[in-house]
């Protein structure tokens, strides 16, 4: 029977890649990276047959002019490569996520499907990191985290609940790992509602956002500048009440908050915790181990890594 074999949850931010130097809290920011390496450790001793990446989509993969909820790479997938990220076509399988995308359907998860799907650093950073050396397929899982209205948490947690239902419905000793990126706590200089916007920046940001399709490298530049000149927001506490949650199993709690009750206790960036719930679903909200937690003001993100198993 096939199954899920690994769940792992990670942070992810392209000043890793891009501002190293400029880091003052070192020692946290080596305690994340050496996370992610004994994280990629667990994964290669899981031996998996292929890896599902439940990730967010930061506007180069998907524009305003449609973004469903879940969206799932049946066909090709092309990294941007933004930021030092992987770029160009990723290992792929095809038929296995062209099978899963009906069976989800069928179980009551409606996902959308692209069968040429470029993914961004919600998706590549953990390809980068937690997939170095190991030479498996992926099948990105693209949860819309940006774009109001938000898929429910709830209804995350069935996406969760389903993909592995639909793994195990499978014929053949498939070994799959499961990985969440994003999150945790953070608040992105961009506007919380994009038919507002408010000033010059979100402006810009919403003109991006909605006719990027084909062009978004012609963004890239003053959209960097406004990440990088943001004030840092962290919720240090309400990081380590998820991870020490996730550590006991109880996660499941998360899925009855609201957009907003996430937006004010994490921050417009701690919305992508939906993939976190979505792969701890998965694995059943088992309890699970916490890796690390490195809160980096320098990336503008609660740094986080844990893994659960079965």
């Amino acid at each position: 029977m096939a199954r899920v074999v690994l769940g792992v949850g990670a942070s992810h931010s392209t000043l890793m890649n891009t501002h190293w130097d400029k880091v003052v809290h070192t020692d946290r920011a080596e305690r994340f990276r050496d996370a992610l390496g004994e994280a990629r450790d667990e994964i290669a001793a899981a031996e998996p047959d292929l890896a599902i990446i439940v990730g967010s989509n930061h506007f180069r993969g998907f524009w305003l002019d449609m973004i469903p909820p879940f969206t799932l790479g049946v066909g090709e997938v092309i990294g941007s490569g933004e930021a030092k990220t992987p770029s160009g076509p990723q290992k792929t399988a095809p038929a296995f996520a062209q099978r899963l995308a009906e069976d989800l359907v069928e179980r009551g998860t409606e996902v959308a499907i692209s069968a040429r799907l470029q993914i961004d650093h919600g998706q590549t950073h953990a390809i980068q990191y937690l997939l170095d050396g190991i030479d498996v397929p992926v099948v990105p899982l693209v949860v819309n985290v940006f774009a109001a209205p938000l898929p429910r948490p709830d209804r995350c947690a069935e996406l969760g609940r389903n993909l592995t239902a639909a793994i195990e419905a499978l014929p053949g000793d498939l070994r799959v790992v499961v990985i969440a990126s994003g999150g945790l706590s953070h608040q992105l200089p961009w506007p919380d509602d994009w038919r507002a916007p408010d000033g010059a920046d979100e402006e810009f940001l919403v003109e991006a956002w909605l006719n990027g399709r084909g062009d978004w490298e012609r963004y890239d530049g003053r959209r960097r500048e406004i990440i990088t000149a943001a004030r840092p927001v962290l919720f240090p506490a309400f990081d380590e009440a998820f991870l020490a949650d996730l550590e006991r199993g109880e996660l499941a709690k998360y899925t009855a908050m609201t957009t907003q009750e996430i937006g004010a206790a994490a921050g417009n960036g701690g919305q992508e915790l939906r993939t976190w719930l979505v792969m701890a679903a998965a694995l059943g909200f088992a309890p699970g181990r916490a890796l690390a937690y490195s809160p980096m003001p320098e990336w503008l993100t609660g740094m986080g890594v844990a893994v659960i198993r079965p």
